[in-house]
């Protein structure tokens, strides 16, 4: 028996009903309908599982069936697995993924620049971020770069992107994992003190389809945002431009980490390579950061860890 449904008739009138009403009423209300209709393949099909080994393991798989048979990958598709048996992180790290949370991928069918890509993951976090502040109200919700998603600084979310190219066609995919701790509340003793839940945070039940509509209606809207803008303001293309991506400039306001000493590797928990002070966030999404010897650094890959 699967308790998490999720169909893509639901999800699209989520989008119609709660979502886009919502984004009329903000900062780009005037062109909130377009840029849900470039976004609104998300979630446009899905699937329910009540358990899975790996959920972008899945995906592949999935992608590799239907472009052998000669059939086209549908964009956008959900994956959603009520729990994991082998989820993985970056580096192969284990991720808890118990009943309870929000586990599974999108398939992303990559038509972005790669102007724009560089930008995706931080489109996902927003999307976690802004669903989670929705939830759980107050403003103790941050990201850390890349995508992490953090409330008084435990980890309450993360994602991990792969590439992917399809056997037959050459498309090229990206598998988007997403991993929210919303009901579980027991973590192993190495996460005790690194990750929460929705849950442990209000002391309630949370609704997990109610959660799950709205972070992939955000998730839709945010990764609509990046072809709107591509089509809109093709000055974002030119690598010179000054235009101030909306992306970025969301990111920033749902982030606290400028001023804050970090220690940035590209595994940074097994091998750290040095520290520094944030100053910004570049206008591609890098990472800027000032050395103890004054150098400034910009990385557009890796992570970082916050020093105690």
């Amino acid at each position: 028996m699967i308790n998490l449904e999720l169909t893509a008739e639901e999800i699209l009138r989520y989008l119609q009903e709660v979502e886009l009403p919502e984004r009329r009423s903000g900062a780009l209300g005037d062109v909130a309908d377009e840029i849900m209709r470039y976004g609104a393949f998300v979630g446009s099909s899905v699937e329910c599982h009540p358990y899975l080994q790996r959920a972008m393991d899945h995906g592949r798989r999935y992608i590799d069936s239907l472009e052998k048979s000669g059939k086209a990958v549908p964009n956008g598709r959900i994956i959603v697995a009520e729990t994991l048996t082998g989820p993985k992180g970056r580096f192969t790290r284990n991720w808890h993924a118990p009943r309870g949370g929000l586990w599974g991928c999108l398939l992303h069918a990559n038509t972005l620049t790669p102007r724009s890509t560089m930008l995706l993951s931080l489109a996902v976090g927003i999307a976690a971020c802004e669903a989670v502040r929705l939830e759980i109200g107050g403003n103790k919700t941050f990201l850390r770069w890349v995508n992490d998603v953090l409330i008084e600084g435990v980890k309450v979310a993360g994602f991990l992107i792969e590439s992917y190219t399809g056997p037959r066609w050459g498309e090229q995919f990206h598998l988007v994992g997403f991993g929210i701790n919303v009901n579980n509340r027991d973590f192993p003793g190495e996460l005790r003190d690194i990750a929460t839940s929705l849950r442990n945070r209000v002391a309630k039940e949370i609704d997990l389809k109610g959660f799950s509509l709205n972070f992939i209606a955000k998730l839709a809207w945010n990764i609509g945002l990046l072809y709107f803008v591509e089509a809109r303001q093709t000055e974002w293309l030119q690598e010179d431009s000054s235009f101030s991506h909306p992306i970025i400039e969301r990111w920033k306001e749902l982030s606290d980490i400028v001023g804050q000493k970090v220690v940035f590797g590209h595994d940074v928990i097994n091998s750290p390579q040095y520290s520094a002070v944030i100053t910004g966030i570049s206008p591609d999404g890098g990472l800027q950061m000032t050395l103890d010897d004054g150098s400034v650094v910009t990385e557009h890959s890796g992570e970082i860890r916050f020093c105690v």
